[in-house]
């Protein structure tokens, strides 16, 4: 059966002509589905009966089972979804005083295998599907307009930081951006739309010939040696690639600057010297930095950066001229957190097995510059 959430509009468009039905026949079908949340054909009042008829049977909206749902003290919602397979994925959001942003996946899993990133050391199962990205967006922003009692949209942002690298989930992560962005969909600007990468170069190139949003990479070392032990995706894609990259970027962006990503690593990345070396690393790259606190997990062997000491890396960033902040924790007491999302994941990658062996044969030691603390 056909998982209608899986079209954008122009796929729509092209499935509902194959029925025999006209053009604007899929825009109000588009529309019902996500403008309106509705997934029962019958109550898709202007749908004309013949393509209801052809509809049933054969397609369907198709949401994501919830497993469960956490509210945290400070607003934050996390949703955890099966996919099938013995996998869950995790959704949040983070709601704000001007605007309400969700945290979308992208992958049961996660390749990359980042140090710091729980989901990482999950491994890796599966890509979603273009459906399965879109129905966590689906699901949020119609359960969030039923519970406000309201039809004003509630969810203003849209960031692919969820589990998951999404440019190596390329196809299906295309058509469901357009889906976000579509007037007939959500409606929601390129500059409200972010897609967070470690550094998939060719597929950042791609993206900003084929739909350039706001772009966030995921940096978190000055170095190419720092940055092999933390991002292993560095090794094939080191910085200097990524950096060029990411200056292409911006010709077509939405945004005049990247934004560059750093979780702040106690001992590790976080001294005074790196942050003068990072200054030095992105100089030529319009960028912000968002400092991230580390969120412990004990399969990391990481520990979070002392406030004084990211305070101090962001005075050494700002007196360079470079925007800084500091991300708030969101999140924190319900697993809600960058970098926490772990979801349950039926492992293809043996990522937890590598992993644990890359700690012990390549530990990550406290750097031993000058200005480091002892």
């Amino acid at each position: 059966m056909t998982d209608l959430l899986d079209f954008d509009l122009p796929g729509l468009v092209a499935h509902v002509e194959g029925l025999g039905e006209k053009r604007f026949r899929a825009v109000q079908l588009f529309r019902w589905i996500h403008q309106r949340g509705e997934s029962d054909f019958e109550r898709m009042s202007d749908l004309a009966k013949s393509l209801r008829a052809k509809l049933h049977g054969a397609a369907t909206v198709r949401p994501l089972p919830l497993l469960s749902e956490q509210a945290s003290a400070d607003g934050t919602i996390k949703w955890l979804f099966d996919v099938g397979g013995a996998n869950a994925v995790e959704t949040v959001y983070i709601p704000e005083t001007e605007r309400g942003t969700l945290c979308v996946s992208s992958q049961a899993g996660c390749a990359v295998g980042c140090r710091f990133c729980s989901t990482g050391h999950q491994g890796f199962s599966r890509n979603l599907t273009t459906g399965e990205i879109v129905a966590q967006l689906w699901f949020a922003e119609h359960r969030l307009r039923q519970r406000a009692g309201s039809a004003e949209r509630c969810i203003d942002n849209v960031v692919m930081m969820g589990m998951g690298e999404p440019l190596q989930n390329y196809a299906a992560l295309v058509p469901a951006l357009s889906v976000m962005l579509d007037d007939h969909g959500y409606g929601l600007s390129r500059r409200r739309v972010t897609v967070s990468t470690s550094g998939v170069v060719p597929m950042i190139d791609r993206l900003r010939d084929d739909l350039p949003v706001a772009l966030a990479v995921s940096l978190h070392a000055p170095d190419d040696e720092l940055r092999d032990r933390l991002v292993p995706l560095n090794r094939k894609y080191p910085l200097a690639e990524l950096l060029a990259a990411c200056r292409r970027y911006l010709d077509r962006a939405p945004r005049d600057f990247v934004t560059f990503e750093y979780c702040m690593l106690d001992g590790v990345n976080d001294s005074p010297a790196q942050a003068a070396e990072l200054v030095r690393l992105v100089r030529d790259v319009p960028c912000k930095l968002n400092l991230i606190p580390f969120n412990p997990f004990p399969a990391s062997g990481l520990k979070r950066s002392p406030r004084e000491a990211v305070m101090a890396f962001a005075q050494v960033l700002q007196d360079a001229g470079i925007v800084t902040t500091v991300r708030k924790t969101r999140g924190d007491d319900i697993a809600a957190a960058c970098g926490q999302l772990a979801g349950e994941v039926q492992d293809r990658t043996n990522a937890r097995e590598r992993l644990s062996r890359q700690r012990r044969e390549i530990p990550i030691h406290p750097v031993a510059t000058e200005g480091a603390r002892p």
